[in-house]
């Protein structure tokens, strides 16, 4: 009796870990459907590290209580390999000494210094002048209560742009470009959105034409109320219906919010396709994680430099709750990543810079 109650243990604990297999390969794999047509699953690429965790768990019960079962696991992690190595990428430290190009993209809040900084401008101006970057992409490149902002960054960089997206008195928003390198043209990439945007930039570096183009996608849209229920729920303080409830909520809105950015990436894959004669950097606050939709079509053709070059998570989104990666660099074959990284000692945004040293072919 004691032998079958065991069988049937192993049994059950060996579907459970069959079934975290099947999630956590649908949640890694939930990049290539667009949340246009299928918005509900767009969300699952969040949680693609909890069933990672969970299958983890199996992979010690098995080599505590019945090895030879690990295969379940183990045949899970190499199935999921692509996703893995995507959400947590484990590469050796690049020589920056071989770069021959140096980029920082940054959501700098509007220079509002994380809303806790009163001089965040200054904090931001200060660390990218140590940085000394050939070129900075910023997103929320605008200054509402200053007027000396672009006038400052003159002082660093010799060529400097900024496109604004929105003026209302609700929402201020644009991008940026702080360069060496002369700014031939720029072109706004169209596409559907109040308050975000696209710009293709294009340089003069070294006699020849690069294409830089630096996003600020749409947003997930949850007001502060939303994002503190959030925090409640992570935090065990909601009842269980109340959670269910809240949780469905919160995937219908993320949802919404990917099915909007979805044509958005789209719009910009197709702008890189038609100027593949050009050296090609895209750069950008995207506002997905690296299992995503928006990530997966954009990082098609190109080098997502992060993964190629960078070590970890790499959490580039710093408020709590939402630790994600959702700043992204991406490079065309004409460049090799050297190394790439997330700055996260720096706090004056609620984004982290991203840094990434790039070595042209």
């Amino acid at each position: 009796m004691i032998k079958q109650l065991k069988q049937i243990t192993v049994n059950l604990v060996a579907g459970a870990n069959v079934a975290t297999v099947l999630l956590m390969l649908a949640a890694g794999y939930s990049d290539h459907i667009s949340p246009a047509s299928h918005p509900w699953l767009s969300p699952l690429g969040m949680i693609f590290p909890f069933f990672l965790v969970v299958n983890l768990l199996f992979l010690l019960f098995w080599l505590l209580f019945k090895w030879r079962r690990a295969w379940i696991p183990v045949v899970g992690y190499l199935l999921a390999y692509v996703p893995i190595s995507i959400y947590i990428p484990l590469n050796r430290p690049g020589d920056t000494s071989e770069a021959t190009l140096k980029v920082v993209s940054w959501n700098v809040c509007c220079y509002g210094g994380n809303f806790k900084y009163e001089n965040g401008f200054e904090m931001v101006f200060d660390y990218l002048t140590k940085q000394d970057a050939d070129i900075v992409c910023i997103q929320e490149d605008v200054d509402t209560w200053r007027r000396y902002v672009f006038q400052k960054y003159r002082e660093k960089y010799p060529y400097n742009d900024t496109t604004r997206f929105s003026y209302s008195s609700a929402s201020w928003n644009g991008v940026g470009i702080h360069s060496r390198y002369p700014i031939l043209r720029k072109e706004r990439i169209a596409f559907e959105s109040a308050y975000n945007g696209s710009v293709a930039y294009y340089l003069k570096v070294d006699g020849d034409t690069l294409l830089i183009i630096n996003n600020h996608l749409e947003g997930t849209h949850l007001s502060n109320i939303e994002r503190n229920r959030y925090r409640d729920m992570l935090k065990g303080n909601m009842g269980r219906d109340t959670a269910r409830a809240e949780s469905m909520y919160l995937m219908g809105k993320l949802g919404q919010a990917a099915a909007q950015r979805a044509p958005q990436a789209e719009a910009v894959h197709r702008y890189v396709e038609s100027h593949r004669q050009y050296p090609i950097i895209v750069c950008g606050d995207l506002n997905d994680n690296p299992i995503s939709y928006s990530r997966h079509t954009i990082a098609k053709g190109l080098t997502d430099c992060f993964v190629a070059s960078g070590n970890g998570l790499g959490l580039s989104y710093n408020q709590k709750g939402f630790n994600f990666r959702i700043d992204h660099v991406f490079c065309s074959d004409d460049f090799v990543p050297v190394r790439c990284e997330i700055d996260a000692k720096i706090d004056y945004s609620d984004h982290y810079p991203l840094v990434c040293w790039l070595k042209k072919q």
